[in-house]
């Protein structure tokens, strides 16, 4: 049996639960007869940035460099394809420890100092933010965009959460998330639909007549992500908004449709999938711009 594991509480600020947390964020194989574990892959250290498997596991036979294998693959809100021999738990391609930025100033966090990174295939969804990301579908939205992007800490993957904000890219509902992928087992080709974006994460100190919790800090701030999800619910502050309004800060595509193929551990295409919102379409800065037909729908 294969199971993909949640975030661990609290999602966004981990001081009381200091070090790597095993076995969340974690791909964990049982044995359904005997209820044994067989093996285990941590895809996510220390978990900040409620990158949870969400995505059911997709099992499949491959032959690599003329091996015969049964292999899993999960699929991952980070952007990332984990491939398993799915007995042994060996990976079918080499999976490299890295070390991430650690630097918070948010009391009482001690971020892990690495990450686990697929060497294949590729990642198949946009990683970290960076003033080169900025939305440039014209020159006064590339302003307005790099302008407000300087607000925010920006970086790689990975990159902690902060007090300022971090602009986390992928989203909390990001790359794969729930949707999955959908194998083709006469090609051993994955298909995902990934969602595109950035996502504020921000944490600040619990307001004890707002939220009654047993940690002394939350993302329940303006730039924080459960307010941007769960928005005008009681007990929420409301979102920060951006100059923009439902045009995002970074560039397009939004959402793209990529096929990897598992036989190489290749990217085989992606395209973007989507014409986007008809709100972000018919928005004033947009009026007279002859846009691209796909610039991707996130959802």
């Amino acid at each position: 049996m294969y199971v993909p594991t949640s975030t661990p509480s609290s999602d966004f600020w981990g001081g009381q639960r200091l070090g790597a947390n095993l076995f969340a964020e974690s791909l964990v194989v049982l044995d359904a007869r005997t209820g044994e574990r067989e093996w285990h892959f941590q895809t996510v250290h220390h978990g900040l940035w409620d990158y949870d498997l969400t995505s059911a596991p997709n099992l499949m036979t491959l032959e690599v460099n003329g091996r015969r294998i049964d292999a899993v693959a999960e699929v991952s809100k980070q952007g990332f394809t984990y491939v398993f021999d799915r007995v042994t738990g060996e990976p079918v391609w080499p999976i490299e420890e890295r070390p991430v930025d650690t630097e918070t100033d948010v009391p009482g966090e001690v971020p892990y100092p690495t990450q686990p990174f697929p060497t294949k295939p590729p990642p198949f969804s946009g990683q970290g933010v960076s003033l080169d990301d900025a939305n440039n579908l014209t020159p006064e939205i590339h302003a307005m965009a790099l302008e407000h992007l300087r607000t925010f800490r920006l970086g790689p993957l990975f990159t902690p959460p902060s007090l300022k904000g971090t602009l986390q890219r992928p989203r909390v509902d990001g790359g794969a998330n729930w949707g999955g992928a959908a194998l083709d087992p006469a090609t051993n080709f994955l298909y995902v639909r990934t969602s595109e974006g950035g996502t504020p994460n921000q944490v600040c100190a619990i307001d004890p007549n707002v939220l009654d919790v047993d940690v002394p800090y939350t993302n329940n701030c303006a730039r924080g992500a459960s307010p941007g999800i769960f928005q005008g619910l009681e007990g929420y502050v409301p979102i920060e908004r951006s100059p923009l309004g439902p045009i995002p800060l970074i560039k397009p595509p939004y959402a793209r449709l990529v096929a990897i193929d598992l036989n190489d551990g290749d990217i085989a295409w992606s395209v973007p999938f989507g014409e986007g919102s008809r709100v972000m379409r018919s928005h004033p800065l947009l009026r007279d711009v002859d846009l691209p037909d796909r610039l991707g729908t996130r959802g």
